[in-house]
């Protein structure tokens, strides 16, 4: 019988490769077969009880995250990331949710574990070793240290069937709480295997971790790597400000982050032909990548690849790819790459408001099928009945995305279906606007906010960007390409664009500026002369 544990190709290379390294950080060096010392005897830990159905894992970019990760695996059980960032209030409701067997707890997520926060959570939490341990609000309650862990180790990986639960990952909602997309070992074993001759990692590769373990790209990163027996390179938050030096210093060779990383590095100048001969593949995801932008990567990547990829957290991780060339595949009159072609097992259809499929050059929305969707949203029967459709007698995923298919099979991304806008009567795609924003300032680091809203209608546009040049040049140049109604009302050059925990642009958090700065001049002290 096959075994979908998700941490089997980890339990392989733990004996296989025992002493080559496998994570590394800025403070610590822990070979494979370290690892798989704590994680079997944290496996049995979170097994006293039974097999665990989830484990919570409160920790990011650590040793404590990903050994909590390949533990929840090995036992049986599925893990689910809960975001560090989060207010308390949002831990409690959603601990309350995830019904977690036990919680595995790093430096930071300990910090977290307020009585609130404890009284929701389960009764076994294991905290990092150099963590103050917080009160026990219950008598049935047990933390413990990793190096207090006494319960017998895990000899190999539990059976796994494919359509068990293998993690949780959350994403934004339109609820007011995340969405918890269910992801089968099935469907991660099957991404795995479609992943594997295009990556197709050796021991000897370098991988750089740039992202959040809530964010599922972190999936492709952790267990392709363990699987192949490589290592894993963590980059902290300040070598995130400026990581040339950290590829350079560690002679990473495989790369995977959001492309705002490399408009970051292009804005401050580090980026520069041939700096990183060590690089042979780097994978973009998550936001449209500029041709621009991966151009001067692979100029920067002499010795590399390029490959924008695309998928929805619903996707298992990714479902396309685009390979950059010379000539680049683009997007016509975006300035960014394609998003390519799905792989061998997934479906790519591009629909109507009816849920019919369109022909080619025709826009509508992406929607998914096939072995990598997820089996739907936790504890949301609604939203995954909404988002997941039976059509034509196939299960499809409805991405929310805008997209085409061209003459070649090529696929194109167009932006959000919710990124469609009404101003004073015209129909607008946000992501129109920057595209031409982006070749008008000359800069990747843009954003466009539908602004003010009454009423729930947009009003205007605001852009912002980091740009050398002035806004009324920038606008000029827009309107050498756009109507007026499509041109911002008011562009705003920053030196800097707010980001996300996962480095992309916190279009949010613009919006979020817009509101304060308004509420302030509204309520903001009276002039001398008001009462004149």
């Amino acid at each position: 019988m096959a075994n979908d544990n998700i941490a089997s190709g980890f339990f392989r290379s733990s004996v296989a490769y025992g002493d080559r390294l496998f994570y590394s950080d800025a403070s610590r060096n822990v070979s494979y077969g370290e690892m798989g010392v704590t994680v079997r005897r944290l496996a049995g830990h979170v097994s006293q009880k039974g097999r665990p159905r989830r484990v919570g894992i409160l920790a990011t970019r650590s040793f404590e995250a990903y050994a909590g990760i390949l533990a929840a695996g090995f036992a049986g059980g599925a893990y689910v990331p809960i975001n560090l960032k989060w207010p308390e209030s949002r831990i409690v409701t959603l601990l309350g949710l995830m019904e977690l067997d036990a919680l595995i707890a790093d430096v930071n997520g300990t910090s977290l574990l307020t009585p609130d926060v404890l009284a929701a959570a389960p009764d076994c939490i294991v905290i990092a070793d150099a963590a103050k341990r917080p009160e026990v609000v219950r008598n049935s309650q047990s933390i413990v240290h990793f190096n207090e862990i006494e319960a017998e180790p895990l000899s190999q990986p539990m059976q796994v069937e494919a359509d068990d639960l293998a993690y949780i990952i959350f994403t934004s909602g339109t609820t007011g709480l995340p969405k918890g997309v269910m992801i089968s070992a099935g469907s991660l074993a099957n991404y795995l295997a479609e992943s594997r001759s295009w990556t197709a990692l050796t021991p000897d590769d370098r991988l750089a971790e740039t992202c959040d373990v809530t964010f599922d790209l972190t999936v492709h990163n952790l267990f392709l790597c363990v699987e192949a027996g490589a290592s894993l390179h963590i980059l902290s938050s300040l070598e995130m400000m400026a990581p040339g030096r950290f590829v350079r210093a560690r002679e990473i060779t495989v790369w995977m982050s959001v492309p705002t990383l490399i408009a970051m590095m292009r804005r401050n100048g580090s980026l520069k032909p041939g700096i990183f001969p060590s690089l042979r593949l780097s994978i973009f995801c998550g936001e449209p990548l500029p041709v621009a932008a991966a151009e001067a990567w692979a100029a920067a990547t002499p010795n590399g690849v390029v490959e924008n990829i695309y998928g929805p957290t619903e996707g298992t991780v990714i479902c396309m790819r685009q390979r950059f060339t010379s000539p680049p595949v683009e997007t016509k009159g975006r300035g960014i790459l394609a998003i390519g072609k799905p792989y061998d097992s997934m479906e790519i259809a591009i629909l109507d408001s009816e849920q019919q499929v369109l022909p080619e050059g025709q826009a509508g929305e992406i929607a998914l099928s096939g072995p990598q969707l997820a089996i739907g949203y936790l504890g949301a029967p609604e939203q995954t009945a909404d988002r997941f459709r039976n059509l034509r007698g196939k299960r499809w995923y409805l991405t929310g995305d805008l997209g085409l298919r061209d003459e070649t099979g090529t696929y194109h991304h167009l932006g959000r279906t919710d990124n469609q806008v009404k101003v004073k009567g015209n129909r607008i795609e946000l992501e129109e606007v920057e595209a031409h924003l982006r070749k008008a300032a000359d800069t990747d680091v843009v954003a466009v906010i539908a602004w003010p809203v009454v009423d729930g209608s947009a009003q205007g546009l605001i852009g912002f960007c980091c740009s050398d040049k002035s806004d009324s040049e920038i606008e000029a140049a827009m309107l050498q390409s756009l109507p007026r109604y499509m041109v911002p009302s008011e562009i705003r050059i920053r030196n800097s664009l707010p980001v996300n925990i996962n480095g992309k642009v916190d279009r949010r958090a613009l919006f979020q500026q817009l509101e304060e700065a308004a509420q302030t001049t509204a309520t903001g002290p009276a002039r001398p002369d008001a009462a004149e």
